[in-house]
């Protein structure tokens, strides 16, 4: 199977928004007026994100979700994005089911996949997401201002409980294995958050460590109140607490907001049906302290996952 057959069999959809699309050198696309255009991308490297024997829709899926999540962290609708990938072999069945699970994802947000390119070599996808904000509503890291609440949407260390799972060779719960494979992107929550949050970032690594990226951006420190967090946990022990506040994968919203949007944002959770929980506010010094119901500091060994470290 050649390279071209493989695009035109597996990934040649229809597009929609786009004045070109696959089979030429590039795409062609318009934006509309009074709009700005959000470009991100994400890398899935089998072995690092997923492993070998995952199931090629659960990659598929996965690939497509975690770049739309960096839509949703922006505030921008997502609309647009294109494919590499570098395959051992041309399979078949492989490439069926992948190309299953990415246009699933992409169809249920909206998303046209409009070019690429494949390759030989170990398997490995990198795939850039583009799309649409009204000029001047991007939400940033770099928005934080003193004294905003701290939220995030959903529940945290579920893919990391799931890993853990799959790491032991246990059998995982339904819930658990579906955070880790199929991560829901909060692209209604960021487009809601457009004009009431002061930075947002979506949780890939860990919150501390995202969280962390907001308040360096915006050179300020956070209290972290740990009882708003412990309900999302069976046991309260230390794995645990790390799994929540530094497990990653999660792919929910932590941003920050004024006060005065306490309880728009509670309506906004509502009107969803997505648990918004509030868990500190944004202070000085710099730093993020984590305290527990007595008001002492938690230490954790670790704040996020690293790519160059772990």
């Amino acid at each position: 199977m050649s390279e071209f057959s493989i695009i035109q069999q597996y990934f040649n959809r229809p597009c929609q928004e786009t004045d070109l699309g696959i089979g030429d050198d590039a795409a062609l696309i318009s934006v509309p007026q009074g709009y700005q255009l959000a470009i991100s991308t994400d890398m899935l490297v089998s072995g690092t994100h997923f492993f070998p024997d995952t199931a090629a829709n659960h990659i598929g899926w996965k690939a497509m979700a975690v770049n739309i999540s960096d839509m949703a962290a922006m505030g921008a609708e997502a609309k647009w994005a294109t494919l590499s990938i570098a395959l051992p072999e041309a399979n078949p069945a492989w490439l069926n089911q992948f190309s299953a699970g990415l246009f699933e994802c992409a169809e249920q947000f909206g998303v046209s996949v409009i070019g690429g390119d494949t390759t030989r070599g170990p398997l490995n996808i990198s795939l850039q997401i583009m799309g649409i904000i009204p000029r001047d509503q991007a939400l940033t890291r770099h928005g934080a201002q003193l004294g905003d609440e701290i939220w995030h949407s959903g529940y945290l260390g579920h893919a990391a409980q799931a890993l853990k799972y799959l790491q032991s060779n246990q059998s995982c719960p339904a819930n658990l294995l579906s955070a880790l494979h199929r991560p829901q992107p909060r692209i209604q929550l960021g487009i809601a958050l457009r004009t009431i949050a002061h930075s947002a970032i979506d949780i890939s690594d860990g919150l501390l460590a995202d969280l962390g990226h907001i308040l360096e951006a915006s050179a300020l420190g956070a209290e972290i109140a740990w009882p708003n967090i412990a309900h999302q946990l069976k046991a309260p022990t230390e794995d645990n607490y790390a799994m929540v506040l530094s497990g990653g994968d999660d792919y929910e919203l932590c941003f920050t907001a004024p006060p005065s949007a306490h309880e728009q944002i509670v309506a906004i959770g509502q009107t969803l049906g997505l648990p918004l929980s509030c868990i500190g506010h944004t202070c000085q010094p710099p730093g993020i302290r984590v305290l527990d119901a007595q008001q002492q500091a938690i230490t954790l060994q670790g704040k996020g996952y690293d790519h160059f470290k772990n």
